[in-house]
């Protein structure tokens, strides 16, 4: 109690402005060729977010404004439509870019399923802007966008500066769970969710050849500002073992290579085995059908989960989300037919048993050179035992990567064995 009372009263202590901000660890400076992807201020389409500096991130009715703006100046190439509500009414609402034309492969791009992870929302807006305005139309030679900003759309709307104080920016966030508190990145197989429901229904209408699940991860402190995971990661747990080739061997290089080339640093999805002890490893586990790349593995939908990171500053996250969502664009409409081979056979194909549970191994299953960030230990006051602190240093490690091995495979039933792909409806 009375060292609850001091930790208080030092708090009551400081400057208002220093009790604005959460102590952070100390940043990296960064630059990279991504940053000419920001218009200058007095362009006419440029973004909310832009106009602020990645300060700030428009509302639900700021953003559908802008949006609504853009599609009223460019209705050869992009549309909007709604696809469901929330369970307090909001429109569920996705942008449609395209030049028409049946048999593309479509890239489906969710931002803000965990609506304080919202850089996928301001990235997309970028995107789309520069595909109607600065020459990007080409991408939609041989694909089709569908771009929902704001999947959680009433939790993007309890908005707050302390509902993620451990992430840099925007200055205020939505909140993780919606209206009902339900998680909308833990409802996929069993869709309570109205917004999942709609959502469901969408990928069934539109029958996505590639699906983006936009994120920002928290916990241990790295050098990986863009980090994604995906079924079949090195060859690992891949329930639609085809579609995981195409991502580990076509999606990975090519993602790897865009993004570093812009100036970003990517890599797998960081899950530390311990967050109070990192050097012990990382994992590398399968995903259930519950989250969103689970779901997709099961239901032979190519899913990658994208999380940049939440101690890098806003304006990178967003830049770094953009290459990202502009290479899979690309990728779709170039690896098209390769990539419908790989959804089509596993479609096709019958598997004889499947995992149902797992369990953790003891020996990894790899070891990576891990670019992290150097750290030591001190007493908190506050918690009353070692804590971590980062030091902002960059160092690289041979870093163990644990997984898990099956546990236990059933027979599936024989209606299971027989499965059709969704029907495909054009716009």
């Amino acid at each position: 109690m009375i060292r609850c009372l001091a930790c208080a009263l030092a708090l009551v202590a400081l400057p208002a402005a220093a009790q604005q901000a959460a102590p952070l660890p100390p940043l990296a400076p960064w630059s990279g060729a991504s940053e000419k992807l920001i218009v200058a201020a007095g362009d006419p389409w440029i973004t909310p977010a832009e106009q602020s500096g990645f300060a700030e991130t428009p509302d639900y009715a700021a953003t559908r404004a802008w949006l609504d703006r853009l599609v009223g100046s460019a209705p050869q190439l992009l549309s909007i439509e709604r696809f469901g509500a929330t369970a307090e009414g909001r429109e569920l609402y996705f942008v449609r870019a395209s030049k028409g034309g049946a048999g593309k492969p479509v890239l489906l791009v969710q931002a803000g399923i965990h609506s304080g992870e919202i850089d996928g929302k301001d990235a997309g807006m970028m995107l789309l802007r520069d595909i109607a305005h600065r020459g990007k139309h080409r991408l939609l030679d041989r694909a089709d966008l569908v771009f929902v900003p704001i999947f959680n759309a009433d939790g993007h709307e309890r908005s707050g500066p302390w509902n993620r104080p451990n992430q840099r920016g925007p200055q205020s966030m939505g909140w993780r769970t919606t209206a009902q508190n339900l998680n909308l990145n833990r409802d996929y197989l069993k869709a309570d969710a109205p917004e999942m429901q709609a959502m469901l229904a969408l990928i069934n209408r539109i029958d996505p050849a590639l699906y983006l699940d936009l994120h920002v991860t928290d916990g241990t402190d790295h050098q990986y500002d863009v980090a994604y995971a995906f079924a079949g990661w090195r060859g690992f747990y891949a329930n639609s073992p085809a579609i995981g080739r195409w991502l580990d061997t076509k999606l990975r290089p090519s993602m790897d290579a865009a993004l570093t080339r812009a100036g970003h640093t990517p890599g797998l999805y960081v899950s530390a085995l311990d967050n109070r002890d990192p050097g012990k490893g990382i994992r590398h586990d399968p995903d259930t059908p519950r989250f969103s790349t689970g779901y997709g593995d099961f239901r032979r939908l190519p899913t990658v989960l994208v999380e940049t990171h939440s101690l890098k500053p806003y304006r990178q996250r967003v830049l770094g989300t953009y290459v990202l969502v502009e290479e899979a664009l690309r990728l779709a409409g170039q690896e098209g037919a390769a990539l419908r081979a790989a959804i089509d056979a596993d479609r096709a194909a019958r598997p004889r048993a499947m995992v149902v549970n797992w369990k953790p191994r003891t020996d990894p299953l790899y070891t990576i050179e891990f670019k992290g960030i150097a750290h030591d230990r001190y007493r908190s006051a506050a918690s009353g035992r070692d804590e971590i602190r980062w030091l902002g240093r960059p160092v690289t490690q041979k870093m163990p990567v644990f997984g898990s091995d099956p546990d236990q495979r059933v027979t599936p039933p024989p209606w299971l064995a027989v499965t059709t792909a969704p029907q495909v409806i054009e716009r």
